[in-house]
């Protein structure tokens, strides 16, 4: 027997197919900023909001279940990257049916192949909510040329990223079967980095999750190892270092903006022996943004170890996310 939606409000809505367009508007509001430091660092970070268009096209194989795109609010002059791709996975019921629920825009990690980020995408499904897995600049379809930017571009790329990743809200809460008034973020290692700043820049997700990720990214550049090490030759090849490599990497330093964040929605979970993100850095973000005790996780693993905890990560993300939902369930 074909398994049938209920005719319920929560299941009134469809999922869009490939080709529909959806009218969006930059909700940004940075508001009023008294620390001098702060408002420099958000006057370098946001744009004059505007209206945006939101596309759906058809998913790559195994890439979700639908193909999100809209502009991205900072121009590079690259066609390709400048249009910011979304993998959307679907929140479904029991019957497979689509059903309307809260969001969570995920940034994913440095490696090519984005899997950190797919996987939680895809766990993030099962909990039964949307997940839209954000490719950063000069990823998936953003890279049409197969070029990464090198030097100062790797740089400004990131800048790009959390500019596309605040837009990113705006542009799920225009989609059908979105809970608009619940959208929240998740990065990991290097999205992890890109959403402390994103999140900072005003109050427009609901919460925060940032895995593997800390303050002080001009420190962890120089003394890092494994991926930091490598970003850190990369920027040397391309003759950054110094005070040029400091200014730059200043413009994206999430500690610089993280007591904006709200520390009752915001959690951080580190790793003990992580020699990529050292534990003092993870401290130094949580510390800046004023967060409890309890909203601060130390995993007992390094920086590639610690997805062993990601089973318990999304647990823990769907409690705050959906937790009536988990009242109602365990009646």
């Amino acid at each position: 027997m074909l398994p049938v939606c209920v005719a319920m409000p929560v299941f009134a809505e469809t999922a869009p197919k490939a080709g529909a367009l959806f009218a969006a508007h930059d909700t940004l509001d940075p508001g009023s900023e008294a620390l001098p430091d702060a408002k420099a660092c958000l006057d370098g970070l946001i744009w004059q909001a505007t209206d945006f268009q939101v596309r759906c096209a058809d998913a790559r194989d195994r890439c979700g279940d639908l193909m999100i795109q809209f502009p991205s609010p900072i121009s590079r002059g690259d066609e390709a990257n400048d249009l910011v791709t979304m993998e959307w996975y679907i929140a479904h019921d029991a019957a497979k049916c689509p059903i309307v629920a809260p969001a969570v825009v995920v940034v994913h990690e440095s490696g090519s192949d984005m899997t950190v980020g797919r996987m939680m995408a895809r766990g993030l499904r099962m909990q039964g909510l949307h997940a839209f897995m954000i490719q950063l600049p000069f990823y998936g379809e953003r890279r049409a040329n197969k070029k990464r930017p090198k030097g100062e571009n790797l740089l400004l790329a990131i800048r790009q990223a959390i500019a596309d990743v605040r837009r990113a809200r705006d542009a799920i809460a225009s989609l059908p079967l979105v809970d608009a008034d619940s959208i929240s973020l998740q990065g990991t290692s290097l999205g992890g980095f890109v959403s402390a700043t994103a999140a900072g820049l005003d109050n427009g997700f609901d919460h925060v999750f940032i895995m593997l990720a800390g303050g002080g990214l001009l420190e962890i550049i120089e003394g890092g190892e494994k991926d930091a090490a490598k970003f850190r030759e990369q920027l040397a090849k391309a003759g950054l270092t110094g005070d040029k490599l400091k200014s730059l990497v200043a413009s994206i330093e999430p500690t610089r903006i993280a007591h904006r964040l709200n520390p009752a929605n915001t959690w951080l979970y580190s790793a003990q022996f992580d020699r990529v993100v050292p534990p003092a850095n993870a401290r130094l973000l949580a510390k800046t943004a004023k967060l409890e005790p309890s909203h601060h996780f130390e995993m007992l693993a390094n920086h590639y170890s610690g997805i062993i905890y990601v089973p318990y990560i999304l647990s823990h993300m769907r409690q705050q996310i959906l937790p009536t939902a988990l009242d109602t369930e365990s009646e």
